[in-house]
């Protein structure tokens, strides 16, 4: 409780500091995402890998694949090929959690609907959900895979304000398994964009305990800090990285880094079954 406490703190100090145009939606490299779907008849792919880690255990993802595609107006399906590394701590201290020996191979496979609801107006925020079913794809027998379909379920808010961009929101993960749990999770992400090519972002980010199974024992606040950067020769290409670590509850690190590319309709053809879920835009033309 502690910890969420701090993060609500956080979270009010940040709305404070911030003083209108649209920007680019979230989600990688951080671990707060939004309600913007991709644009209709648009795609996105990634190539990435991640790590998150506690004293129990740490485990990473890598080499992993996400692809995104505006299906439908106001839908995105989204899908993620992973492989990973589980490393067991094997320290008594954390008993029984953080046991057994360590694996690398394909973890459950991530399959979601992006929904937005309600869009963004001089005043409201665009709000809208991400839905995810993780598939048992990887091995429950060796930890690489929970061995049953399990779930998340978020609500994100997404409001710009001129160079601002802040997201945020909160959902419940259920995790139908033994030695897991179902845990709430939530994140306050704050970002500002340089010119044309550099983002910088900064999140506070918190979840529950998730259980023995997992390197998250216990419940844990985060800061992270994180950066796109976006290739002057290759539109629509870009660089993405962050890191945290905790600052309340169960000590905690994350990071991320990967390649993102996207692709559609050519950009000076107006979208107009997605239109409204653009305006108003930056100079960019960028969501």
């Amino acid at each position: 409780m502690k910890g969420w406490g701090r993060c609500l703190k956080l979270m009010l100090f940040f709305l404070l500091m911030l003083v209108g145009s649209r920007l680019w939606a979230q989600g990688p490299p951080y671990q707060t995402d939004d309600p913007v779907p991709v644009d209709l008849h648009h795609y996105e792919f990634y190539i990435f890998g991640s790590t998150d880690g506690t004293p129990a255990e740490t485990d990473a993802t890598g080499p992993a694949v996400e692809f995104n595609w505006g299906a439908i107006p106001r839908v995105q399906l989204h899908a993620i090929l992973p492989y990973g590394v589980i490393a067991p701590s094997n320290n008594p201290v954390y008993l029984p959690g953080g046991t057994g020996p360590s694996a690398f191979g394909l973890t459950d496979m991530e399959l979601g609907a992006k929904i937005a609801y309600i869009k963004e107006s001089k005043y409201i925020p665009q709000i809208g959900t991400f839905t995810m079913f993780e598939m048992p794809t990887g091995s429950y027998d060796k930890g690489l895979g929970v061995g049953k379909v399990w779930y998340k379920l978020p609500v994100w808010f997404q409001k710009n304000i001129g160079h601002w961009l802040l997201d945020g929101g909160a959902g419940e993960t259920l995790v139908p398994q033994t030695q897991y749990r179902n845990f709430p999770y939530g994140g306050f992400l704050v970002k500002y964009t340089f010119g044309e090519r550099f983002e910088l972002g900064s999140e506070v980010f918190a979840h529950g305990r998730e259980g023995f199974a997992t390197p998250q024992t216990e419940a844990s606040t985060m800061i992270d800090l994180g950066g796109v950067y976006h290739l002057k020769h290759h539109e629509g290409e870009q660089f993405l990285f962050s890191y945290g670590h905790s600052v309340a509850g169960q000590t905690e690190n994350y990071a991320y880094v990967g390649m993102y590319w996207t692709w559609g309709k050519d950009k000076k053809k107006p979208d107009m079954d997605n239109a409204w879920l653009r305006e108003p835009m930056n100079a960019t033309g960028f969501q």
